[in-house]
């Protein structure tokens, strides 16, 4: 039997998306580059439901991430960022390493800073260059549901508007265009279901304007320069990752067969069934509930639960791979993924592993429970 991945990324990917990576090598500066490169930019604007200019780069979300702020973010800026986990702390630390001033609203984790304290922010300090937000905190399995009304806000001064989304971007609605997102960022591994290594941006006409007019001390991640290539020829500036664009691609194809529509109803269901299903079970989610994410499920151990042996008796026995907890959350949560291709087949597999595990560990666990509250929400799939 094979591992199901109910990891927060990377997550399943379908045998056809696999499948795509075996295409022959090509060279990158051919018409067969140009066929293929933009088509994965066309897909890209469907799925990111944008017009503005789209770069697929060869790196991880990480990657992605850091080349939203260098391009954006100059020395002694003002950048406001909500931060309430570790990878919105790592953003606060990648545009405190620009030499920016940083206006932090912190909260603890499982919990998002409220759309009254960003717009007081906002209020505070009118001199603000840009505001960043990680749309889904992976580690705390929170996911802010204010970004709609942030351009509201962005457009009094006319900052820039940047968003994180490595980890929902495909899993719950996020029009680019709409929200007016200068700058958008995901990884190809999460929510779009295809291998880890292509991470695309969007990047609006003023956000392009300002790149190519104020360039980083960069080259590898400065975005004025794949504009030009692909402005001039619908190249990449640097060879890209060939067989990963293909199969990013094939995934792109894929959602959007399915429609997007019903690509987040699936989502948004199947998430609403691991909820049910493994509180009925005994468990209690770790985000307060108005912040719960759709895409990670991160839940708070039961009392003398280890980490390593609940993990690694799930993974063994069961073939099912969940994630633990990050910094001072380790040993406290484990997370559970709801990305990509994921159904009701990876929920009730999940849950019976999960339940199943627990009772060899010694937990009275009402699998029953479990199991039939999950099967009654998916009921609508």
């Amino acid at each position: 039997m094979e591992y199901l991945s109910m990891l927060p990324g990377p997550t399943n990917v379908p045998n056809r998306v696999m499948r795509a990576m075996l295409a022959p090598i090509i060279n990158h500066r051919s018409d067969d580059f140009v066929e293929l490169y933009t088509d994965v930019v066309a897909k890209t604007q469907q799925v990111f439901e944008t017009q503005n200019d789209i770069v697929a780069l060869s790196a991880s979300g990480t990657g992605a991430v850091e080349a939203g702020v260098v391009n954006v973010v100059k020395k002694g800026d003002k950048v406001i960022i909500p931060v309430n986990g570790e990878f919105s702390n790592r953003l606060s630390q990648l545009i405190e390493g620009q030499g920016a001033n940083v206006v932090k609203l912190e909260t603890p984790p499982g919990q998002n800073a409220t759309f009254d304290q960003v717009k007081e922010a906002f209020d505070n300090n009118k001199d603000v260059k840009a505001f960043y937000v990680v749309h889904n905190e992976t580690s705390t399995g929170t996911m802010v549901n204010y970004l709609d009304k942030v351009s509201d806000l962005t457009s009094r001064n006319d900052a820039f508007y940047v968003v994180d989304s490595v980890s929902l971007l495909g899993g719950a609605q996020l029009p680019v265009d709409k929200w007016n997102i200068d700058v958008c960022m995901t990884g190809a591994q999460k929510a779009i279901a295809a291998p880890p290594g292509i991470s695309p941006i969007s990047v609006s006409a003023k956000a392009k304007k300002y790149m190519i007019e104020n360039p980083p001390p960069t080259m590898y991640f400065n975005l004025a320069r794949y504009f030009k290539y692909y402005d001039e020829e619908k190249h990449t500036p640097f060879t890209p990752a060939l067989p990963l664009l293909y199969a990013y691609r094939e995934a792109l194809s894929v959602m959007l067969e399915e429609g997007l529509q019903n690509v987040f109803n699936r989502h948004k269901v199947c998430s609403d069934a691991l909820y049910s299903g493994l509180s009925a079970m005994g468990l209690s989610p770790f985000a307060k509930e108005e912040d719960r994410s759709i895409s990670i499920v991160a839940l708070n151990y039961l009392d003398g639960l280890e980490d390593k042996t609940f993990r690694s008796t799930l993974a063994n026995k069961f073939k099912v791979l969940v994630a633990g907890g990050f910094g001072n959350l380790k040993g406290k949560v484990f997370r559970v993924g709801c990305m990509g291709e994921v159904s009701p087949y990876h929920v009730m597999r999940t849950i019976s592993a999960i339940s199943s595990t627990l009772a060899m560990m010694g937990y009275d666990i009402d699998a029953q429970a479990g199991l039939k509250t999950a099967e009654e929400k998916l009921k609508t799939l």
